[in-house]
């Protein structure tokens, strides 16, 4: 099936899913959570042809932790699933209503935006995350995979419109297509009118693809190169598990810590421990001048260092002398994904927290909690490095417009 006829599809099923109730949706949901689990075992016999495939390509270790399955992944996509459909129903939600001297009420209230499409690279859990947050807003959704990740895509998306299907839903609401090309990505950028938004996940290629080629309203889920500031009033052993934590707990997501920067006051022990420790825990540290006489086995930092996504076991360190520092070098290299500082000086925190240009910014916290799962969103449609319409995680209520809508008893305009 070609891109057209997937979103002539799609678009001639939005209008029903759109007007379904909360209820019917939640059910449907719970269908494809329980699809999901009934074809476990072919979805993980599609992911180990994947990633045998992968492997034996000699694809990065970064890229197979993100296309592997388990069934440990299999059953937290199924959570994901019932998380989002427990969550309150977004759609037709009265956002805020005030009365004007005329009598007229006027209503602010969340819509379905129509047919949403995402275009992703490599992780299979995605299509379930997709789907689901697409349904629970009332849209239909358009998911184009990478080649990598075909088999288990299929195997995924099979499931889920199985379970549409079975509670009663037209299985078109979700809709995978089978073209990995770059031919079908371009269509699909190109789909203007049968596209209300598209949404990319993946590298700086399929970005700046989008930028230069998409007709159709878009969303930018970019990079994730973050940050960690260790500021001189931190807690030492809380910023040393915050800093390991972050680089290491999955460090091939776009959320995981790229560049640690600590206040040159504990540019001695403390730096040289916490570095020592990432070193023993695998990571490749790439410091400045100052990082590296603390830390003498790292590498010397690059200005390519800086602005990268490693995605993988390196971090690149730096010695600041000020707050100033660490919040322009952060507004110059980052990526607006999730920054974190480390303080117990609440001036420091409320300045990093007002100036950081980033849609995630957190205090004494991981910079992995930046997810729509961990935010309460049940899962997530990407992370918004962008400022219009949606910015940082990205759950249902981000899949919604607002209309007004105007209550009158007959008012005329003098």
């Amino acid at each position: 099936m070609g891109v057209g006829e997937v979103c002539e599809r799609a678009r001639r099923v939005a209008t029903a899913v759109a007007r379904s109730s909360g209820e019917g949706r939640e059910a449907a949901l719970e269908g494809m959570a329980d699809a999901l689990v009934a074809s476990r075992d072919e979805i993980l016999e599609a992911n180990g042809a994947d990633v045998a495939e992968a492997v034996e390509r000699g694809e990065s270790r970064t890229v197979v932790d993100r296309l592997t399955l388990a069934e440990a992944r299999v059953e937290s996509m199924r959570k994901s699933l019932e998380a989002v459909a427990e969550q309150p129903d977004p759609v037709g939600e009265v956002v805020e209503e005030w009365t004007r001297p005329s009598g007229l009420t006027i209503q602010r209230v969340r819509a379905p935006l129509g047919v949403v499409a995402v275009i992703y690279e490599a992780r299979p859990n995605v299509t379930t995350d997709v789907a689901g947050l697409c349904l629970k807003a009332g849209n239909a959704c358009i998911l184009r995979g990478s080649s990598i990740a075909h088999r288990s895509n299929q195997a995924v998306a099979a499931a889920l419109r199985s379970g549409l299907g079975a509670a009663g839903f037209p299985a078109d609401a979700v809709q995978l297509v089978g073209d990995a090309s770059r031919a079908a990505a371009l269509e699909l950028m190109r789909s203007k009118g049968l596209v209300d938004l598209l949404v990319p996940r993946g590298g700086r290629a399929l970005i700046k693809s989008i930028e230069k080629n998409a007709t159709v309203p878009y969303i930018i889920d970019g990079d994730g190169n973050c940050h960690v500031y260790i500021d001189a009033a931190a807690e030492p052993e809380m910023a040393r598990r915050i800093v390991l934590n972050a680089k290491t707990q999955r460090p091939s997501v776009c959320n995981a810590v790229e560049t640690l920067l600590v206040h040159e006051r504990l540019a001695s022990d403390w730096l040289r421990g916490c570095l020592e420790e990432l070193a023993a825990a695998g990571v490749e540290v790439r410091g400045d001048e100052r990082a590296r006489k603390a830390y003498p086995p790292a590498s010397e930092a690059s200005e390519e260092d800086w602005a990268t996504e490693y995605l993988d076991l390196v971090v690149a360190v730096r010695v600041v002398d000020s707050l100033d520092e660490a919040i322009d070098h952060i507004n110059r290299y980052g990526t607006s994904n999730a920054e974190a500082v480390v303080t117990q000086n609440d001036d420091v925190a409320a300045r990093f927290v007002r100036e950081v240009d980033s849609g995630s910014v957190f205090v004494n916290a991981s910079t992995r909690f930046s997810d729509g799962g961990e935010f309460g969103f049940g899962a997530e449609i990407g992370i918004s490095t962008q400022k219009l319409h949606a910015r940082g995680p990205m759950g249902a209520r981000e899949l919604t417009s607002i209309k007004s809508v105007v209550w009158g008893t007959g008012q005329v305009r003098e």
